[in-house]
């Protein structure tokens, strides 16, 4: 079984996988629409931003991430795991899409089980400017940390892992976020100049 993971999976899926591939899925967009009171919030911060949510969209969307391969006794805990995590804890619905890998040898996609937020799920938050979203991150945090550590995690992920992807939406929450608090991105230089 194929698990495909488009936001904090990428870097902590928190089950045991037999190999992993990056690449990505059609028809879905990555948006920042999901709401959290749990994982990245609480229940003070029920508007707060939770993370990815892969929106049905038009021709041409993609979404980059990663997929795991669970194999045997993987797959029962795997899917356990992630049925909390995403599917009771955070709304999500789980689908079947087709992944294709990033691999230039890459053979035909492979059927990848995804967890998508849709507009029917109860912390579906909806559209928002990326301003807005980015302020509700900054303060936006819950037991599985920070929303601003989830930002910038997945737009390193994307960044390093997947430099020919575009994703205007988390480029522009980065950005927003960068210029409400531009002491996150200090060098060693500017600190040792202070």
């Amino acid at each position: 079984v194929w698990i495909f993971g488009y936001g904090s999976l990428v870097w902590r899926p928190g089950f045991e996988f037999t190999s992993r591939k990056v690449g990505f899925i059609r028809g879905y967009s990555r948006r920042f629409w999901q709401g959290d009171t749990f994982h990245r919030g609480s229940e003070r911060m029920v508007r707060a931003v939770g993370g990815a949510v892969g929106a049905a969209v038009g021709r041409g969307a993609c979404t980059w991430g990663v997929a795991y391969e669970v194999r045997g006794e993987q797959i029962a805990a795997s899917l356990q795991y992630l049925n909390m995590r995403e599917a009771v804890l955070g709304g999500y619905d789980t689908k079947l899409v087709k992944f294709h890998p990033q691999e230039k040898d890459a053979e035909e996609p492979i059927l990848a089980l995804v967890y998508i937020a849709t507009p029917q799920n109860p912390s579906y938050l909806g559209p928002a400017s990326e301003e807005d979203i980015a302020a509700q991150i900054i303060v936006s945090s819950g037991c599985a940390g920070h929303n601003i550590e989830y930002l910038l995690r997945l737009a390193d992920f994307m960044r390093y892992f997947c430099p020919q992807a575009e994703d205007k939406h988390l480029f522009s929450i980065e950005e927003a976020l960068i210029s409400i608090l531009p002491c996150l991105y200090y060098t060693e230089e500017s600190l040792e100049e202070t």
